[in-house]
């Protein structure tokens, strides 16, 4: 009877250790990576038009709304995995609750917090598994521009800068996760010194015309020895560019070659 207890002891072991091998196994699942030309989705904090405050749910959790949509595919901003392209969104009609939001986003009262998903969401559940929660990247747009008495001005072109950890494969750069992004206005003040294009005046009721330039970065910057590698994700973009320190004193001057070169300025009293 004793021996009997024994065996049963030992295969009941056995069976709970081929349990807990199967719940690490399911835990260790691997997780989705995006594959290039996937569509990122850019989702923003919602936030009161009268103080700039950000808006919870019912559950205390951060609101976030979708970013508002482009005219030109009737649809919320939306980025591509690895594609670096100029891009249009033009916001329709700027309404008065959004006009108050654009002052305080131009006025750093309160920024233009967005954020987009780290990795997409998982294609293939297994039976008693649990998903992870949905991981999210801060994507921060920096807008800049001037506020009026009547009227706003824009900075209407913004670079988006995205870096990712890309994985291996037989072709570089063709899937990953993103790591992480800024994007911000350029010529905030091109409405006084040109050229004028590159702002927007705004008032309600207008259309807000935004150009997005996107880079995507598969490292770090900067690297090891003072270099920096801009390589494109998709293939159709390489440059390598060094900066090199100058000596003692001096500026910056740059060859033709992409190689930028300390240079002496003239010394002035």
């Amino acid at each position: 009877m004793a021996r009997g207890s024994w065996i049963i002891a030992i295969l009941g072991s056995a069976l709970l250790g081929i349990v807990v091998q199967a719940a690490e196994d399911h835990t260790q699942l691997p997780l989705p990576s995006y594959h290039y030309g996937a569509s990122i989705p850019v989702s923003c904090l919602n936030r009161s038009i009268d103080t700039g405050e950000h808006m919870t749910n019912e559950k205390n959790e951060l609101e976030y709304i979708p970013f508002p949509i482009c005219n030109e595919t009737g649809k919320p901003l939306e980025l591509q995995y690895g594609t670096e392209e100029e891009m249009n969104c033009t916001i329709p009609m700027i309404s008065d609750p959004f006009f108050h939001l654009l002052e305080f986003y131009i006025h750093n009262d309160a920024p233009l917090s967005c954020r987009i998903p780290s990795r997409p969401p998982p294609t293939i559940h297994h039976a008693g598994h649990v998903p992870p929660p949905q991981e999210y990247v801060p994507l921060i747009f920096a807008l800049a521009g001037t506020l009026q008495l009547s009227h706003l001005h824009v900075s209407t072109h913004l670079n988006i800068l995205l870096h990712s950890t890309p994985k291996h494969h037989l072709h570089p750069h063709d899937s990953g996760v993103i790591d992480s992004g800024a994007a911000y206005s350029t010529s905030p003040l091109s409405h006084t010194t040109g050229p004028a294009a590159l702002t927007q005046r705004l008032v309600i009721g207008d259309p807000l015309p935004l150009q997005f330039s996107v880079r995507w970065f598969p490292t770090h910057l900067p690297r090891e020895n003072g270099k920096v590698q801009w390589a494109g994700m998709g293939g159709h973009f390489y440059v390598s560019t060094a900066f090199l320190l100058s000596g003692e004193r001096g500026g910056w001057g740059e060859r033709g070659d992409g190689v930028v070169l300390g240079s002496r300025f003239a010394e002035t009293d």
